[in-house]
């Protein structure tokens, strides 16, 4: 969704596939962490192109500031503990952390089926009535998209207060941290191409601290 990286989603059921295969065989998955992921890694260009082809129409990327897509988020009502998560998903996202150690083959690993593409996923969101180009659906979404901008976003710092989070003294983002670069497999060799990506974006964006996940 934002910047040049890429990632390879996993889709929403694969997740659930694995996570219910590991807790009906306790005994072959103990000790052992996964990361489902989808067979590829896609930009948002791929991912365009992907819905298009789902949805039987032109697909564009057009790069949407992030207290916007907040907003629209609140209106389709996401909830804020979500978005207060989401937000530093952006962010790493951005400095091409989830490009580094994907795609794995854990989704057909531990429940012996190839994860779902990405196209294949796309598909099954488009084909809810909701989803398709009816004058209704079209004159909703077209109403959203006019009092998106106009409406209240996310006060993210209150609820990070009233919720008394600890945050710690030195964070990091992801690819910066050797924890979680070990936790996530990831070795030495992929860290000068992640530290070049990380520049180029810097360079772009205003640099911002979050905690490592």
């Amino acid at each position: 969704m934002y910047g040049k990286s890429r990632n390879a989603p996993p889709s929403n059921e694969d997740i659930a596939r694995v996570a219910a295969s590991a807790l009906m065989n306790p005994a072959r998955h103990a000790g052992k962490t996964y990361r489902p992921t989808g067979p590829e890694l896609l930009g948002a260009e791929d991912m365009a192109k992907a819905i298009g082809r789902a949805v039987g129409r032109s697909v564009r990327v057009v790069p949407t500031p992030t207290w916007l897509f907040m907003r629209a988020a609140r209106m389709a009502g996401i909830s804020i503990d979500v978005m207060s998560n989401l937000r530093y998903y952006i962010d790493d996202h951005k400095r091409g952390a989830f490009e580094l150690g994907a795609p794995t083959t854990d989704v057909l690993d531990v429940t012996g089926r190839p994860a779902e593409d990405f196209e294949t996923i796309a598909r099954r969101y488009a084909a809810p009535f909701r989803n398709q180009r009816t004058f209704g659906n079209w004159l909703r979404e077209f109403a959203q998209f006019v009092l998106t901008p106009l409406s209240p976003g996310f006060n993210l710092e209150r609820y990070d207060r009233e919720l008394r989070r600890p945050f710690p003294l030195e964070p990091q983002f992801a690819t910066e941290s050797k924890v979680w670069r070990r936790e996530h497999d990831i070795s030495d060799s992929t860290k000068a191409a992640a530290s070049v990506h990380k520049k180029t974006t810097l360079a772009a964006s205003p640099t911002q601290w979050l905690e490592s996940q």
